[in-house]
């Protein structure tokens, strides 16, 4: 099984960035299949365009834009890709970055397909970080990545603790965020009081159900921007009430706007 050395990913790297134990790489990915492998150093990957599949030894996902990937050191997987135009940006973090920050390096172990859309919004903010002309876009990149992990052990993956309706509506906001819904409705599939809903969603989600609901339609726009849809195409399709709001809530969620973004990802 290849093991790839730090920095090296398979396809055509475009940009590689190395500072305080971190090597950041803007890939195109060129193979339509890659065989197992693993990575000496644990490293995100965030889809800036295209579709891929991964697969690891505990499950497989399809992996649209957008789509946000943790694996630890040395965790096995494989990768296929379609027929389209497929890039990656890529935080890798050596053992010299855990020490100094003081993470221990076994807080996350195997392979993650990150869905909450706070952790996706601080990863596309270290992207704009590393695309600016900014001197102090190293220190916000440590900034940004240590709040990621801070979420990532604090709140853990799936966590025995959590009662069983966090997970589902989870579930269910991820499918449905696009439609118009119903806090009554929502309290009623859960069989979760709406005060109770209402109260225990901000302590286990870490926003208000409204906000969290923009962020998923945040991030499925990060999605659609990385196609030639319109900005009054990506606002429909993501269930805003029309463009102006659109451009508003994303400036408001990313610092920027999305022709911004979209100009980013020509870069």
């Amino acid at each position: 099984m290849k093991n790839l050395h730090n920095g090296e990913f398979f396809g055509k790297t475009n940009e590689t960035l190395r500072f305080d134990g971190l090597t950041i790489t803007d890939t195109e990915y060129t193979h339509s299949y890659v065989d197992w492998h693993y990575h000496e150093n644990a490293y995100f990957t965030f889809l800036l365009q295209g579709n891929m599949t991964e697969g690891n030894k505990k499950e497989t996902y399809d992996c649209p834009a957008g789509t946000l990937l943790y694996h630890h050191w040395e965790d096995a997987h494989y990768n296929i890709k379609p027929d389209i135009f497929t890039r990656g940006f890529h935080l890798e973090l050596t053992e010299d970055w855990f020490e100094k920050f003081q993470i221990p390096k076994d807080s996350l172990e195997g392979s993650f397909n990150l869905k909450d859309p706070d952790l996706k919004l601080l990863m596309y903010r270290i992207f704009k970080e590393t695309k600016v002309n900014d001197p102090s876009f190293e220190l916000s990149v440590h900034e940004l990545l240590l709040h990621i992990f801070s979420r990532l052990t604090v709140t853990g993956r799936g966590s025995d603790r959590k009662p069983g309706w966090v997970n589902k509506i989870d579930e269910m906001l991820h499918e449905s965020f696009t439609e118009k819904l119903s806090l009554t409705e929502l309290s009623k599939s859960l069989e979760v009081h709406p005060a109770h809903l209402s109260r225990d969603f901000r302590k286990h989600f870490h926003c208000t159900l409204g906000a969290y609901i923009k962020k998923l339609k945040i991030n499925k726009s990060i999605d659609l921007l990385s196609t030639h849809q319109s900005l009054t195409e990506v606002a429909h399709e993501c269930g805003f009430a029309d463009q102006s709001h659109f451009i508003r809530l994303f400036k408001e969620n990313t610092g920027i706007t999305p022709l911004q973004y979209k100009n980013l990802l020509k870069k």
